[in-house]
C-alpha cells in the first residue's frame, strides 16, 4: 500500500499493465487493448460467417425489420417542426428562402485532391482466402480508398488466374471488413450485442451469440494484440461492462473470458463507474451516449449510486438514420439505393457523414458533402451534394420521437423477462463439446450449474429504461439521489462520454436543456458539463485499466479453475464490492 501511495501512475501502468487485457464491449463496437496502452483497438462488434443456405439472409436478424407506422411518421414530423422552431430554421415542408444554389450537385468522377478523410469511400471486402501461389494475392484491402478508385474485388476468369470455383471463401470475417462484404456474397452478418443486450432471438440462439462473441474477441487477441491462446494463462482480463447487461449476460461474458479465451483470471467493472476513474474524478453524473444506447448513472466517492441509472433506447446510429430521412425528405439525397438493412456499408457511410457534418447550433446548417453509392459489379459511385438541416438529427437526443424505433424490431425478451427466467431455460440443454476442452472443464449438463440454481432473485432492481429525452433522463437521475448538497454537486459534474459526445454544440445544449428541466421548486441554478480529459470513446476503457492496475478489491478477481469447476456460489464472502448494477452483493464464487 505504501508503494501505491508513492508510485506515479505512468510507473504503475508500465509495471502492471503489460499483462492486463481490458475488454469493453458495446452494441456496435468493442474496445480491447492492453492496460498500459494509451488507447485500445476500437473494432465493429460483428462477424460475417460463410453460409450456403438459400435463401440467404444478409443480416442474422434481418427478418425482424418493421415498418414505420403513419402515427410514427406524424410524430417524427411534429418533432422536426418543434426542433426547427427552436433552431430558427424553416419547418419541414417550407422551402428555403435562399435558393440560389442547387441542392444536388450530382455525380462526380475522379479524385478530388482537396478532399479530407470524411470524403473517402470504403471498399468492398475481399471474401477469398489469400492465394499463396498468385502474385495477385495480397492481404485484406485497406479500409478506405480515395474517390474513384476501383472497389470491385472479384477476380477475372483469365486463364492465368484461379477460376471462381477454385477460389476458397474465408470461413468468417470480423470487424469493419465484415460490414464491407458485398450483399451478393454468401455471408450472413451477425451482431451478437444489440441495444445493450445479447442479441438473442428465435433466429439467433444464445449458443450462437456466445460463440460469435468468443470468435470476435479471440480474433482481436490474436490478430491485433498478438496474444495466442497458448499464452493467455499469463494474462488477466478486465471486463468493463455496460449497465444494461443483466446478471445472466454478465455470467456468460465471464465464462467466455475464462473458459473459452483461457485467461488466468478476470474481474468485472461497471462502465459508468470506470468512466469516473478514467477522467480522474471521484464524483460525476456519467452520460454515456453510444451507438445504440444511452445510459445515465451517478457516482459518488467511487461508488455507483443505486436507483440513479436511466437507460434510453437510442444512440448515434439512430441519429445517422435520421440524417438519411431528413435529406430524403428535403430531396437532397442522390437518387441512389441506400439501404442500411441489407448493405451495412451504407451505415458506415452515414455514420461518417454524421460525425463529419452534424452539429447543434442555431440557424441553417448546410454542407457540401460527397455521398457514395455501393452497388455490386460497379466501382463506388461518388455524388457531390449539398446536405441540409444538419443540426436537426442530433437534436433527436432531446426529442426521441424524431428518431423513431429501430429498423429492427426488438428481439423477444423472454430470456431476460424477469429474474425467474434467468434461472432456467437453457441451463439444461446439452451443448456440443468443444474438442479443446477437457472433461473436467467441459461446460455441459450439471457442470458448475447447480450453484447457479441458488442464485438469489433480486426483485428490487428498478426498471431502468425510460422513453424520455436526454435532458429529462439526466435531471431525473440526479434528483433521485435525494440530498440537496449531492444534487448540486452532480449538476455541476456532468460527464458526456461515448462517440456521440464529440458532436459539436452538444455540451452547451445539454447544459441549457438540463437547467430548464429542473423543477422550479429545486434550489439549483447551475448546470455544468465537464470537459473530458481523454477521448470520450475510450474513457470507460481507460478507467477499467486504471482500476485493474490499482488492484482495488483484489477479492473481486475470479480465477479460471474456480469459475469453471464451481461456478457461482453465494455466501463465500468474496464479492464485487465496487459495482451496484453488476450485482456486487451476489456474484460470488468458491475458492477450492
Amino acid at each position: 500500500m505504501e508503494y501505491l501511495k508513492t508510485a506515479v501512475p505512468s510507473q504503475l501502468l508500465a509495471e502492471r499493465g503489460s499483462n492486463l487485457v481490458v475488454i469493453n464491449p458495446g452494441s456496435a463496437n468493442v474496445r480491447i487493448g492492453l492496460a498500459h496502452q494509451d488507447t485500445p483497438f476500437n473494432i465493429p462488434h460483428c462477424i460475417a460467417r460463410y453460409t450456403n443456405q438459400f435463401p440467404k439472409l444478409n443480416v442474422k436478424d434481418q427478418m425482424l425489420n418493421i415498418q414505420v407506422t403513419t402515427a410514427q411518421h406524424m410524430d417524427r414530423e411534429k418533432a422536426y417542426d418543434i426542433i426547427a422552431s427552436l433552431l430558427k430554421i424553416p419547418f419541414l415542408d417550407e422551402e428555403t428562402a435562399n435558393n440560389s444554389f442547387p441542392r444536388k450537385i450530382g455525380r462526380i468522377d475522379g479524385h478530388n485532391t482537396q478532399s479530407g478523410r470524411k470524403d473517402l469511400a470504403f471498399t468492398w471486402a475481399n471474401v477469398y482466402e489469400p492465394e499463396t501461389n498468385s502474385s495477385l494475392a495480397s492481404e485484406s484491402p485497406t479500409i478506405e480508398s480515395h474517390i474513384g478508385e476501383a472497389s470491385e474485388i472479384h477476380e477475372s476468369t483469365d486463364a492465368k488466374e484461379p477460376t471462381m470455383s477454385e477460389r476458397k471463401y474465408r470461413g468468417f470475417i470480423c470487424g469493419e471488413e465484415a460490414l464491407r462484404i458485398p450483399p451478393t456474397e454468401p455471408y450472413c452478418l451477425h451482431r451478437p450485442i444489440r441495444r445493450g443486450h445479447l442479441n438473442i432471438s428465435q433466429h439467433y440462439p444464445m449458443q450462437q451469440v456466445v460463440e460469435d462473441l468468443h470468435t470476435i474477441w479471440d480474433w482481436i487477441l490474436v490478430e491485433k494484440l498478438h496474444i495466442p491462446q497458448s499464452e493467455r494463462n499469463l494474462y488477466s482480463a478486465i471486463l468493463v461492462l455496460p449497465e444494461t447487461f443483466d446478471n445472466r449476460e454478465i455470467k456468460e461474458m465471464i465464462s467466455i473470458v475464462l473458459r473459452d479465451l483461457c485467461f488466468s483470471s478476470a474481474v468485472v467493472h461497471q462502465e459508468g463507474l470506470a468512466a469516473v476513474f478514467g477522467n480522474g474524478l471521484s464524483m460525476a453524473c456519467i452520460v454515456n451516449i453510444g451507438a445504440q444506447m444511452t445510459s445515465v448513472i451517478c457516482v459518488e466517492d467511487g461508488v455507483a449510486i443505486p436507483n440513479t441509472e436511466k437507460t434510453l433506447p437510442f444512440g448515434g446510429e439512430d441519429i445517422s438514420r435520421c440524417l438519411l430521412w431528413t435529406q430524403r425528405h428535403h430531396q437532397t439525397w442522390p437518387q441512389i439505393r441506400t439501404d442500411i438493412l441489407t448493405k451495412p456499408i451504407d451505415l458506415l457511410m452515414l455514420n461518417r457523414l454524421r460525425e463529419s457534418y452534424c452539429e447543434i447550433k442555431e440557424g441553417e446548417v448546410d454542407a457540401v458533402a460527397v455521398v457514395h453509392s455501393y452497388e455490386e459489379g460497379v466501382p463506388v459511385g461518388s455524388h457531390r451534394t449539398r446536405l441540409t438541416a444538419l443540426n436537426v438529427p442530433p437534436m433527436g437526443l432531446f426529442y426521441p420521437m424524431l428518431l423513431v424505433p429501430d429498423v429492427y424490431s426488438p428481439p423477444p425478451r423472454s430470456w431476460f423477462h424477469d429474474y425467474d427466467d434467468m434461472l432456467e431455460d437453457t441451463w439444461h440443454i446439452e451443448y456440443p463439446r468443444r474438442p479443446d476442452i477437457s472433461d473436467g472443464l467441459f461446460p455441459g449438463v450439471n457442470v458448475g450449474l447447480p450453484t447457479w440454481d441458488s442464485y438469489p432473485v433480486l426483485l428490487s432492481k428498478p426498471n431502468k429504461e425510460e422513453k424520455v429525452g436526454l435532458a429529462e433522463a439526466i435531471t431525473s437521475s440526479i434528483l433521485s439521489t435525494g440530498r440537496i448538497d449531492l444534487k448540486r454537486k452532480l449538476f455541476c459534474s456532468i460527464q458526456l462520454i461515448g462517440g456521440v459526445a464529440l458532436t459539436p454544440g452538444l455540451t452547451p445544449a445539454v447544459e441549457e436543456r438540463v437547467l430548464h428541466a429542473i423543477p422550479s421548486n429545486e434550489a439549483i441554478d447551475t448546470v455544468e458539463v465537464l470537459q473530458s480529459r481523454t477521448n470520450p470513446n475510450f474513457v470507460s476503457w481507460k478507467g477499467g485499466a486504471i482500476l485493474g492496475i490499482l488492484d482495488f478489491g483484489r477479492d473481486a478477481w475470479i480465477y479460471r479453475e474456480d469459475w469453471i469447476r464451481n461456478g457461482i456460489h453465494v455466501g463465500s464472502g468474496r464479492k464485487y464490492r465496487d459495482s451496484y448494477y453488476l450485482q456486487a452483493q451476489a456474484m460470488c464464487y468458491i475458492n477450492s
